[in-house]
């Protein structure tokens, strides 16, 4: 019960985040729940995995609910997004793969160097100007395994990495954010599949009780029931703060958070 009421915690804290700094997945919650499993006493050598395993399960759930609001205000560009999404699905399933074969310390240390670069991009960058029109389905396919590949090995929901893409293709904004959370739901569906697939085949020690694979359920139970009940709250707290500030701040809790991880 107690762990439970520590994960609701954790849960509540990444969802207060994500909605006051619009930005949220493993960004917020990988590093949560790897505090939260060093508590524990988990094993190293799978603590990471299960941490961005796990993130992604998570991101199901969130990424349904996105997915239903962008869907009603009609701004996902389904031709777009089809072709995107098988890309994303091979290429979630195959970074899983590649993850369960890191190391924990070394996967940690990708995290980590992620964390970092969004940070750098948060503080000083905005999206890229358009440079070129959306590429055919081919291009569209090999563009989505990267992104996939990426968004799996670290956990996220791709949309750090997606939303840019499709804004440097001249999508308009609104479509861009809105099929970017589209997005978002193939990844973490073969992101979860592939992590338990390879906590089956790379696990170097033994994985905690209610673990499949690289996903840990306590975890995703109550960081999704608390995260989405506290959502709103933040985003409603960040349409009463400057914009710059709250990106500064965020850009500083990431540095902070990709440091550590890197300094291990």
């Amino acid at each position: 019960m107690e762990i439970l009421a520590i994960y609701l915690l954790a849960g509540a804290s990444a969802g207060f985040a994500s909605g006051l700094f619009g930005i949220g997945g493993g960004l917020i919650i990988v590093p949560v729940l790897l505090a939260v499993f060093a508590w524990q006493g988990m094993d190293p050598a799978v603590a990471t995995h299960l941490a961005i395993g796990s993130s992604l399960a998570t991101i199901i759930v969130t990424s349904i609910s996105s997915l239903r609001a962008h869907w009603r205000l009609e701004n996902i560009l389904w031709a777009v997004w089809r072709p995107l999404a098988l890309g994303l699905v091979a290429g979630a399933l195959a970074g899983a793969q590649v993850a369960g074969l890191m190391p924990g310390d070394l996967l940690q240390g990708v995290f980590g160097t992620f964390v970092l670069v969004m940070a750098a991009r948060m503080a000083f960058g905005g999206q890229p100007p358009a440079h070129r029109s959306v590429p055919g389905p081919l291009g569209l396919g090999a563009v989505g395994v990267g992104i996939g590949a990426v968004s799996s090995i670290v956990g996220i929901g791709g949309g750090s990495l997606t939303v840019p893409f499709l804004a440097w293709c001249a999508v308009p904004m609104r479509a861009a954010v809105g099929t970017s959370a589209a997005a978002g739901l193939p990844i973490a569906a073969a992101g979860t599949v592939g992590f338990i697939i390879a906590g089956g085949l790379h696990a170097r020690a033994e994985l905690p009780e209610w673990a499949t694979g690289f996903i840990y359920w306590p975890a995703v139970a109550g960081i999704t029931a608390a995260s989405v009940l506290l959502a709103p709250v933040g985003a409603r707290l960040a349409s009463r703060l400057p914009q710059h500030i709250l990106k500064r701040a965020f850009a500083v809790f990431l540095v902070l958070v990709g440091a550590r991880l890197l300094i291990g």
